[in-house]
């Protein structure tokens, strides 16, 4: 391994995969090192929304709401083919916490703060107009609704992943499945960070001046790693658990923001992946994050609040097809509620420790790309190095660059339109090079995904040129066939056998994987019982 980086990011999430990317587009030598997959953790247990935070507005973040603004605009530029306008509705009803007023006024500053979008301005609709859109909603009580937009990034694992590539192609160096061991310090200096390779136990070990701990609801545990004294703790997360129920006659075509009736938190229910996403909960919760799932009173809550809101909807758990729970990386905070923690990110340098040892606090899957900035800023001035300025809100990354004309380019007799539009969904303007590698290999153009319309050359794909190194990457964060309606298990022997070809294992070794992988869908992604 070479020892002379400038940058070792430590955590392949989205921000950490942000700041390698930004990192090296400013010249800098950046290794990234993630302990499982890129994209993993947090930022795939999201409510995929790429937003401005309208309820920040609530304690004042203002900042924080023109920050996330700024960020989604570049986002509609850069990750075109991911990132998309979603139109959400708040209903107003009679003596809820928030009345029209307020809402309004809500709507005018979130307009004022986003000033120059290329979105339309917000409007209120009356009770007949609200109605017209949501025949279900409930209307007792129902004065009217607000309408605005934000932003959905429907596979929030892509623009992860798309990070990772666009930091490679900058000369970084990006590698999943390393658990750092060890962050050794040098008098007082971050010196060598050692790490084993989880799938061949491979030790290894690098240096740099500057170490960033980019593990989010992990950073605790990795500061555990570093030589000397225990830290104080930094995190104190609290637990966000979302359901994804099956489509229904009546169900909403258009995303909701609403107040729960029974504690007045606000959730979302958005259209997702032609399914219906539903949440999240917000409680504080010290759990590892690894072993989060949702549980029953959670299932409960979201269930009740929904037919609350559609009372002829019925809704019950036989409508979930799967939940998911996820720590958020937010700052220790002993008192008041959880929904009051700030979710403005802060980059903390244990100078007194180890100087160049820095740890990311917070951050939002919004506003990652400020993030990076922020932290190689803040880098370069206790550093004194003289970096060029950030260029990642308008160089575009890779599956959006010249993304025009790529649905006409990628038209073949034997691909059909739902396989043309997953492709597209997935990959962008990269489209052209899944279906270039179907060309010269035919197998590669069959099917192997009836709900997706995924193709066989997906598989290698992810495995060749975007670093997949299990079954499950390639499943659930390369192809996204892991987030459809079955989780993908009806796919996943299909899908097995093309990994163990490409990869040359033998029958047992697939056999053991797919074993594996089922055990592992069963645990992250619970179904309610």
């Amino acid at each position: 391994m070479q020892t002379d980086f400038d940058l070792i990011v430590i955590g392949g999430g989205i921000n950490g995969a942000g700041i390698a990317r930004d990192g090296a587009m400013r010249g800098l030598r950046v290794l990234l090192l993630e302990m499982d997959d890129f994209g993993s953790g947090t930022s795939s247990w999201s409510s995929r929304l790429i937003h401005g935070g309208l309820r920040y507005l609530e304690h004042a973040e203002i900042a924080l709401v023109y920050e996330s603004l700024h960020d989604r605009r570049a986002l509609f530029r850069t990750a075109a083919h991911l990132v998309r306008p979603l139109r959400l509705h708040i209903p107003i009803y009679r003596d809820a916490r928030r009345g029209p007023w307020l809402i309004k006024l809500g709507m005018l500053a979130y307009d004022l703060l986003s000033f120059g979008k290329r979105l339309p301005s917000h409007r209120m609709l009356s009770r007949k107009q609200t109605m017209k859109s949501f025949p279900g909603l409930d209307d007792d009580g129902l004065r009217g609704a607000a309408s605005y937009y934000d932003g959905q990034v429907e596979y929030a694992e892509r623009l992860v992943v798309e990070n990772i590539l666009s930091a490679v192609a900058a000369g970084a160096v990006t590698q999943n499945y390393c658990e750092v061991t060890r962050i050794h310090i040098e008098a007082t200096s971050v010196g060598a960070v050692h790490w084993t390779n989880r799938l061949t136990g491979q030790n290894d070990c690098a240096s740099a001046p500057v170490v960033v701990n980019a593990t989010g609801p992990w950073v605790d545990r990795l500061l555990d790693t570093v030589d000397g004294d225990p830290f104080a703790r930094q995190m104190g997360g609290t637990k966000g658990s979302h359901l994804v129920l099956a489509p229904f006659d009546g169900a909403p075509t258009e995303a909701l923001y609403v107040e729960a009736r029974s504690d007045g938190r606000p959730f979302f229910i958005l259209p997702w992946n032609d399914q219906i996403l539903v949440g999240t909960t917000d409680i504080r919760d010290d759990s590892a994050p690894e072993d989060l799932v949702m549980t029953a009173d959670e299932i409960d809550y979201l269930l009740a609040e929904f037919n609350a809101l559609f009372p002829n909807a019925g809704v019950t758990r036989e409508h979930v097809r799967h939940t998911y729970s996820g720590l958020r990386p937010l700052p220790h905070q002993l008192d008041g509620p959880a929904g009051a923690i700030t979710r403005s990110h802060v980059i903390r340098h244990h100078s007194d420790v180890a100087r160049g040892l820095y740890s990311i606090i917070g951050g939002k899957l919004t506003t990652y790309r400020s993030l990076a900035d922020d932290c190689l800023r803040t880098i370069a001035r206790d550093f004194d190095w003289k970096l060029t300025a950030s260029k990642t809100h308008v160089d575009r990354l890779p599956g959006a660059v010249e993304l025009a004309n790529t649905a006409a380019s990628i038209q073949r007799d034997w691909l059909g339109e739902r396989s043309i539009e997953h492709l597209l969904r997935v990959y962008g303007s990269r489209a052209r090079d899944v279906v270039a590698l179907a060309e010269a290999i035919p197998p590669m153009r069959d099917s192997i995904c009836d709900w997706s319309g995924a193709i066989a050359a997906e598989v290698p794909f992810a495995m060749r040129f975007e670093q997949a190194k299990t079954l499950e990457d390639v499943i659930n964060r390369r192809t996204m066939i892991g987030l459809g309606p079955d989780r993908g298990v009806s796919s996943f022997d299909c899908i097995a056998d093309l990994f163990a070809a490409e990869a040359g294992l033998s029958v047992k070794e697939r056999d053991a994987m797919v074993a594996e992988l089922r055990s592992t869908t069963e645990r992250r992604f619970q179904v309610a019982a």
